[in-house]
């Protein structure tokens, strides 16, 4: 016999059997005890929540020849062949397959013939929100005059995509999603049964994942169960297996980005990519852990809602100390705007280091947040004693700097000759009329005039490895091109400048009044 999956296998059979969802199958099984069954009902909520489980058991509840307090009794022929699949009683359409109008006609041919066994005919049109405009009008008519003995039952995970006039016609239920103890606590009972010895954090850690869908934690723990066939499933196992990340990885992750340790981080990540393990899924868990913090951080009462162990519980309300509130957002909204990012990436790995190092790096980004994170590490270490840019200057001292330190005076232009004036004046005109590393090299250079040569001395603010009489030469063929005469230029950096200490005029913009500066660089 051919092996059959375990959300198949396991698949819900009386309303007992279904999780999560007392609201529901407590109202429908009242109706069918009291007889207060409706024409037309809609079952919407997320994926695996047990949408078409339980309207496939409502379906044999309300044909079934001895019900038991709203309960398919499973033993008569009627449960026998809804449950086989064979019932004419109970027709299953899948709307994604079957969207258009004709489908929805052969429907309304068929409502016109009443059940052959049974009270009820039952549609079931799973993912209703399918159906085309002209398959809804014409299903409308249908729905507001059916015959009595017809049941409709239409799910779905998107509601918002159904007409109104089909919502206003319909009993609506929502399906919650499962929580992990209830996942959980099923996932354990069915492996009782399959006598498989599995760790109770490894089925934990599979409810986590399965988010609120009962199918996806049986189909997770199938894919698991196979890679260790005959072993215990432990939680390394599952970890490994589907690729996921352990929280000693985040919490350490977390301590690492607080303490702005960038080439510790990046290392981490690298590990957790040689390992193999998923950059997506690595990025939604690693935000959950951040908005677990917040959480813990935000209200101490809010550690009942996080389902972490009483020692990981401790250790994350230290981590919480490493922060404060608005950091901690700035880096969930960070990691939540990469998580919709990485869905259509072909670089994930370059993406999430460059979200890592706006984390550790707030000066490279320019968001609100950012600067109010950096202003905030700022005030930290001011009220630590330490200076940001320089130490706290000493008044003694300074009176030391200011009467060793030579005072020079700036030469102005009024008493230069012409030709060198007009130099002065045109020199930013001529430094861009040459090669892009000599106009970076000539920025902030200053001058002074030679009256021996009758030319100009230019002196370069920092020691660049620079060729001077290369340099000059240019500088002359330029003047000589653009303003049309002969000066005669040298050029000189701070160390082989032998005149330090005569006058200089700053080329970086004209200068027509005396100035003193104390001391020079």
């Amino acid at each position: 016999m051919s092996y059959t999956a375990l959300y198949r296998k396991f698949r819900p059979t009386k309303f007992s059997d279904v999780k999560g969802q007392d609201h529901i199958v407590t109202t429908l099984k009242n109706q069918i005890s009291a007889d207060r069954i409706g024409h037309a009902y809609l079952f919407c909520g997320t994926r695996g929540t047990g949408k078409t489980t339980t309207a496939k058991i409502f379906a044999k509840a309300v044909n079934c020849e001895h019900p038991k307090e709203g309960n398919p009794c499973g033993e008569c022929a009627s449960c026998k062949a809804i449950g086989s699949g064979v019932s004419m009683n109970v027709i299953e359409i899948d709307a994604a397959s079957n969207s258009g109008v004709d489908n929805i006609r052969e429907i309304r041919e068929e409502v016109s013939y009443s059940p052959t066994e049974g009270k009820y005919k039952v549609y079931i049109i799973d993912e209703v929100h399918m159906l085309s405009t002209g398959a809804f009008n014409a299903l409308l008519k249908t729905l507001e005059e059916p015959p009595s003995y017809v049941i409709f039952i239409l799910a779905t995970t998107e509601t918002h995509k159904i007409p109104v006039t089909i919502l206003s016609r319909c009993q609506r239920y929502d399906f919650r999603r499962i929580t992990v103890g209830t996942i959980k606590n099923r996932l354990a009972a069915l492996m009782e049964q399959e006598q498989v010895e599995v760790e109770e954090r490894a089925l934990t850690y599979i409810a986590k994942v399965a988010d609120g869908s009962m199918r996806d934690a049986l189909s997770l723990l199938d894919q698991c169960i196979a890679f260790y066939l005959g072993e215990k499933l432990t939680y390394d196992h599952v970890l490994e297996v589907l690729g996921a990340v352990d929280m000693d990885v985040f919490s350490s992750l977390f301590q690492l980005i607080c303490a702005q340790q960038l080439p510790a981080v990046i290392r981490q990540v690298e590990q957790v990519i040689l390992q193999g393990r998923e950059l997506s899924q690595f990025v939604t868990e690693f935000v959950w852990y951040l908005r677990n913090l917040l959480m813990l951080m935000s209200d101490p009462e809010m550690e009942d809602l996080l389902d972490v162990s009483r020692e990981r519980l401790a250790q994350m309300k230290e981590e919480t100390l490493l922060t404060d509130a608005e950091t901690l957002m700035r880096y969930i909204r960070i990691f939540s705007e990469l998580s919709g990012q990485l869905r259509y990436a072909s670089q994930k790995r370059v993406l999430v280091e460059i979200a890592l190092i706006k984390l550790c790096r707030p000066a490279m980004e320019q968001s609100y947040d950012a600067i109010l994170h950096r202003l905030t590490q700022l005030e930290k270490k001011m009220e630590e004693g330490i200076m940001p840019v320089a130490e706290i200057p000493d008044p003694s001292k300074e009176r030391e700097v200011k009467e060793s330190t030579p005072t020079v005076k700036i030469q102005t232009t009024e008493a230069l000759p012409e030709d060198v004036r007009t130099f002065v004046k045109r020199f930013q005109e001529l430094r861009k009329r040459l090669r892009p590393w000599l106009q970076m090299v000539l920025k902030d250079a200053q001058c002074r005039e030679l009256s021996d040569h009758g030319g100009v001395q230019i002196v370069l603010c920092q020691n660049h490895a620079v060729d001077e009489k290369e340099l000059a030469e240019e500088v002359e063929t330029m003047v000589e091109e653009v303003l049309h005469v002969q000066l005669h230029v040298e050029v000189c950096t701070p160390d082989t400048d032998e005149r330090a200490q005569e006058p200089v005029l700053d080329l970086s913009g004209m200068i027509d009044i005396d100035i003193d500066i104390e001391g020079t660089e």
